[in-house]
């Protein structure tokens, strides 16, 4: 194994553009004068790594994270924001929890990414995360699917205080071998099966690391250094959904 192999771990997270992109835009809110809109959005089609680049962006920039399931309620929300930025979540009313998360980002600022944004939209909850930036005035990035700035825009006052947007972009061939490096270490694949993945799977960054991962997997079972298109006889995975062959 090489210095170089051995250095990057497979767990790790990939530093793609879209990483790259969340990075500055947390950045550029961080660095605001202008405390009272200090807000983000980062969309994108699923599968686009947005995810990924938060929890790098945690790690990198000690970021509060949540992710917004669709059974939260607003209650909900913000015990784990408290419990996120290290408050203790008590049996209170909802204001009182309010005013704790508030307190504590005032005293220790931290970023805040909110996964999944478009639930609090959905169901009428995006002034909670308004009240918070206003009274905490610490950043707040909310990421979410294709839609959510058209969602945002129609929320006049939650839209003024946007100061950065952010559309995450498909895994290019760049993206790719980044990728290629941390998934299939120790083993060589050629640009043109890169390629075919990220044709075949549209640039989707869930779907070309399950296929790295199969590569390298199948590069070890038949003792293979390298891949290419032809030398691959695995399956590829596209995310289609599986269809039933007519019987002849």
């Amino acid at each position: 194994m090489t210095k170089t192999e051995q250095a990057v771990n497979p767990n790790s997270i990939a530093p793609l553009k879209n990483v790259a992109e969340l990075l500055a835009l947390v950045d550029m809110l961080q660095s605001m004068e202008d405390t009272n809109r200090r807000m983000g959005l980062f969309s994108g089609f699923s599968g686009y790594g947005k995810s990924m680049a938060c929890t790098y962006i945690r790690n990198k920039r000690d970021a509060a994270y949540v992710q917004v399931p669709s059974y939260w309620s607003k209650k909900d929300c913000a015990e784990k924001l408290l419990h996120e930025v290290g408050g203790q979540v008590k049996r209170q009313t909802f204001s009182r929890t309010m005013d704790d998360l508030i307190e504590r980002l005032v005293i220790s600022p931290r970023p805040l990414l909110i996964d999944e944004a478009d639930k609090l939209v959905d169901k009428g909850m995006i002034e909670l995360v308004r009240d918070i930036q206003d009274f905490a005035q610490c950043p707040v990035i909310l990421i979410g699917e294709e839609l959510l700035p058209q969602k945002i825009k129609a929320i006049e006052r939650v839209d003024g205080r946007i100061r950065g947007r952010v559309l995450a972009q498909p895994c290019d061939m760049a993206d790719a071998r980044t990728l290629a490096k941390f998934k299939c270490r120790g083993i060589e694949v050629a640009d043109d099966l890169l390629e075919a993945t990220v044709t075949r799977t549209g640039g989707n960054a869930g779907l070309i690391t399950t296929n790295l991962l199969e590569f390298r997997q199948y590069a070890i079972k038949h003792a293979l250094q390298s891949l290419d298109v032809e030398s691959y006889g695995g399956t590829f995975f596209t995310g289609d959904a599986l269809v039933r062959q007519r019987r002849a």
